[in-house]
């Protein structure tokens, strides 16, 4: 067998093994162990491609290992679950700036000027380098460096349109001329930068779980191009299979908030609310959490609603205990996921999982809302946005039509809270002046505590 021939055995293996693993990531009882047959996978290119080619020194390898295993290591311990939207951002950003380095090698070692290769080059330099600068303004935003809020300007689209113009117009020349025309390659890089960051700035916060799925398929694309260009196989599988799930997922999530990607990309969501609050009728009935306790004690059904402020407050571990406590008084428990709760793709489900609360309780926003009038208590924790029935009630807001999670029809609602402060999105929200609802207000988990403790006086 030729060196060749095993290469791409290894690779189609290795292929196999990356389909597999994302097969079982759609499902949480089987996402971890597709995780690691993903990175089998994942080993067994690395290895492989490091044996075949020896296109770096051994030494510099190692060196690499041993930093980025330091990096990983900390990383793993010290980054909290409350900032691991931050640091999906930042990987996508790091995934967009590899490919466009590996582009830009590719550049220049290349030894033709053959169309197809300098065509893959410049994809891999222009998706990378988007990827990488609009990362890191959805990191800036998400870790609140830079405003949530649509960051808009006079002549904004213009000036994208005029970017993207521009970076075309010059991967005409550069494919015309690909050798004479060096300070017209760095040009592209640069373009690219201002177009990632200038295209993520007015998209909202309420959008970013959207936006960080984009750019993971972005990173995608870019390694794919990345692959043509170095003609290396495996990285062209990878590649495509990241951009693909990456769109899948973020037209699956569009669709949840029946908006097209047009709109996220360019509607500058919750820009609108900023002008200025909607109308809305009612009183705030704040609740204690002894009187939470006799309501729930009482419950036969409960359904849990949780968002980010439950991550803020780290409260997915005592809501845990609270649940079991709970079921002990035979009361069903069931927690109701909306698809863009949070602040990334899964983000609830990785919280919840963190504290050990089973798979099966956890029940998608259109099963939940076909029983939710029959749900004696839904209790909010740090939810605003996707539990906001605005988006059924009132045709001036600016989530009206997207799909939320129907608590306002369930007999009791409370919502645990710290002030009335509107969400990420930055639109009020009607549910807290219902007639069924009432506001625990203070830090989740301190709530939570509280009535835990009233259940165990």
């Amino acid at each position: 067998m030729t060196t060749d021939i095993l290469v791409n055995v290894v690779y189609i293996v290795a292929a196999v093994l990356f389909i597999f693993g994302l097969k079982m990531l759609t499902s949480p009882d089987t996402a971890r162990k597709g995780n690691l047959i993903s990175a089998t996978g994942m080993f067994l290119a690395v290895v492989m491609t490091l044996l075949s080619e020896g296109v770096i020194d051994y030494k510099w390898i190692a060196i690499g290992i041993v930093i980025g295993s330091i990096i990983g290591a900390f990383s793993a311990r010290l980054v909290a679950m409350t900032q691991m939207p931050q640091m999906v951002a930042l990987f996508n950003g790091f995934g967009g700036i590899t490919s466009l380095l590996v582009g830009w090698a590719a550049y220049h070692v290349m030894i033709t000027h053959d169309l197809f290769m300098i065509t893959t080059i410049y994809l891999a330099v222009l998706v990378g380098g988007v990827t990488f600068s609009g990362s890191l303004v959805a990191w800036g935003k998400l870790a609140t460096y830079i405003s949530g809020r649509p960051i808009l300007f006079p002549g904004q689209t213009i000036i994208n349109l005029a970017l993207f113009i521009a970076v075309l117009l010059a991967g005409a020349f550069l494919l015309m001329s690909p050798s004479v025309v060096y300070p017209l390659f760095v040009g592209i890089i640069i373009l690219s930068f201002l177009l990632g960051a200038l295209v993520v700035i007015p998209i909202g916060g309420a959008d970013m779980p959207v936006v960080i799925s984009l750019l993971n398929s972005y990173s995608g694309i870019a390694g794919c191009a990345a692959g043509f260009a170095i003609q290396n196989n495996i990285l062209i599988i990878a590649g495509a299979l990241v951009g693909a799930s990456g769109i899948i997922l973020t037209n699956v999530m569009c669709k949840a908030m029946n908006r097209s990607i047009t709109n996220v990309l360019f509607g500058g969501f919750g820009a609108a609310a900023a002008k200025g609050p909607l109308e809305i009728e009612g009183d705030v009935k704040p609740i204690s959490a002894e009187d939470t306790y006799f309501i729930l004690e009482a419950a036969n059904s409960v359904v849990f609603v949780p968002g980010y402020g439950m991550a803020v407050a780290q409260a997915q571990h005592c809501l845990h205990e609270l649940e079991e406590i709970l079921e002990e008084n035979g009361t069903d428990i069931r927690y109701a996921i909306h698809p863009v709760a949070g602040r990334m793709p899964g983000h609830m489900n990785v919280l919840l999982a963190e504290a050990n609360v089973s798979y099966d309780k956890l029940v998608e926003m259109d099963d939940i809302n076909r029983t939710i009038a029959d749900v004696d208590v839904c209790v909010v924790i740090g939810a605003n946005d996707v539990v906001n029935p605005a988006a059924r009630e009132t045709k001036g807001s600016p989530i009206y039509g997207m799909p939320i999670i129907n608590v306002d029809q369930a007999k009791t609602v409370i919502v645990l809270k710290r002030s009335m402060a509107p969400g990420f999105a930055g639109i009020d929200n009607n549910l807290f002046y219902k007639e069924n609802t009432r506001m625990l207000f203070g830090d989740a988990k301190s709530s939570i505590d509280a009535i835990i403790s009233e259940f165990k006086k």
